[in-house]
């Protein structure tokens, strides 16, 4: 039998590497938290419906990108692919229409068939933030301004930089794609095969295309600001002057898209040059219709989303194994006084295991190459007086303490 391996796009996390990615998500629980967000965990998989109608036919997600299948139900279900379509759809089924704004945070596994790149895998993790309700651009300020102070949080201040483009109300998008049509149908031959597809579909997403042919053409494209009606205009200056008040640096970049049909004003990405091509750590926009698209009532969004890992890769976050006493009882009625004195070090904060097999030499060489502080080691003769023999791995010293004593002598 050949050795088992996990599936391409997957791995197994643990270690440093788990612990990194924890920090990352405590870290944005409390920030978000401090923003008055609450936690929302929506299933990993929902009726493919619910993805395919907000995210678009055409979307390079929907279409080459999504876990799709056949449950023994016959119903069609698809693992989550991103966040925002899934909590929308919690929306709905809980009412929550009833209780706006709605300030919501996940974290969680998303998947989509790609090809696995440096941080980015086919199974992979994000930190998720929307708001639901408010259709003013302040709250866009809000929300980009939460993303930054996570971003410096996790030591990312001078590894990112904000790119903000508006993709106007529907009126002066219709008008911006018709223009596109119009460019980019007069060079058709000249467009690789995706955006020769895109053409029909969602136009926009040429602009962002990674051909250097299609680049080429893209760099002469008419561009959105050329488009914007007066109420697109005065609400994207709204948010520029909030995010100058709010501290937050930014750059216009007109070319920036995003990859989903459902996003209108403001679109968002913090991108680092330190991981590649693939240098987005965290995204986002507003998507106004989308509750609707989805049969709920005319509620207005903007959300974020951001990749756990590669945050983890990125981020100045300090890890240490947590601090670990290993019992070390030599016999049975010793084994049971341990499990006693093993909870009341537990209650102090402190890490316990309890290493029962071989003599206690061997027993202390494991302990010591487990990164253990201390190794309480009880026996018969401890037991009978009361006492147990205190073991500091670290200092190389050693002290007998009563029982009561114990959780002082390992507190630190």
């Amino acid at each position: 039998m050949s050795k088992l391996q996990p599936a391409r796009g997957t791995r197994d996390i643990y270690g440093d590497e788990a612990r990194r990615m924890n920090a990352v998500v405590e870290t944005f629980r409390t920030i978000a938290g401090s923003y008055g967000f609450e936690d929302l965990a929506t299933p990993i998989f929902e009726f493919t419906e619910v993805f395919k109608r907000p995210l678009g036919e055409a979307s390079d997600v929907v279409s080459k990108e999504m876990y799709t299948f056949e449950d023994r139900g016959g119903e069609e279900v698809t693992l989550r692919p991103e966040f925002t379509a899934g909590v929308c759809r919690a929306f709905i089924s809980n009412g929550m229409q009833q209780n706006l704004p709605c300030r919501l945070m996940s974290h969680g596994p998303v998947f989509r068939y790609e090809r696995p790149q440096k941080g980015r895998y086919r199974q992979f993790h994000q930190i998720n933030a929307e708001l639901l309700g408010p259709d003013a651009p302040e709250f866009d300020v809000e929300m980009i301004a939460l993303a930054w102070r996570l971003l410096v949080k996790l030591g990312l201040g001078d590894k990112v930089v904000l790119n903000l483009n508006t993709l106007g109300d529907v009126e002066s998008r219709m008008a911006y794609r018709d223009a596109l049509v119009a460019y980019f149908s007069a060079h058709k031959g000249q467009l690789s095969e995706d955006s020769v597809r895109r053409l029909e579909t969602n136009p926009l997403r040429i602009l962002d295309s990674k051909d250097e042919g299609d680049k080429a053409l893209v760099a002469n494209a008419p561009m959105m600001s050329e488009f914007l009606n007066d109420h697109s205009r005065e609400f994207f200056r709204v948010v520029k002057a909030g995010l100058e008040a709010a501290g937050v640096p930014f750059e216009h970049n007109e070319r920036l898209v995003r990859g989903l049909d459902y996003y209108t004003h403001t679109a968002f990405e913090f991108i680092t040059t330190e991981l590649g091509a693939q240098g987005t750590v965290l995204a986002g926009g507003r998507y106004d219709g989308l509750i609707e698209k989805l049969g709920g009532p005319a509620v207005a969004g903007i959300g974020w989303a951001g990749g756990i890992e590669r945050l983890a890769m990125l981020a100045d976050i300090q890890t240490a194994q947590p601090r670990l006493a290993v019992m070390l009882p030599m016999g049975e009625a010793a084994t049971l006084k341990c499990y006693a004195l093993a909870d009341d070090l537990r209650d102090t904060g402190l890490t316990v295991t309890t290493d029962r097999s071989g003599n206690l030499g061997k027993r202390l060489t494991r302990a010591s190459k487990a990164g253990a502080r201390f190794a309480v080691i009880l026996g018969d003769n401890e037991l009978e007086a009361g006492v147990v023999l205190v073991k500091d791995l670290e200092r190389g010293t050693q002290d007998q303490v009563t029982f009561d004593a114990l959780s002082v002598a390992v507190a630190e």
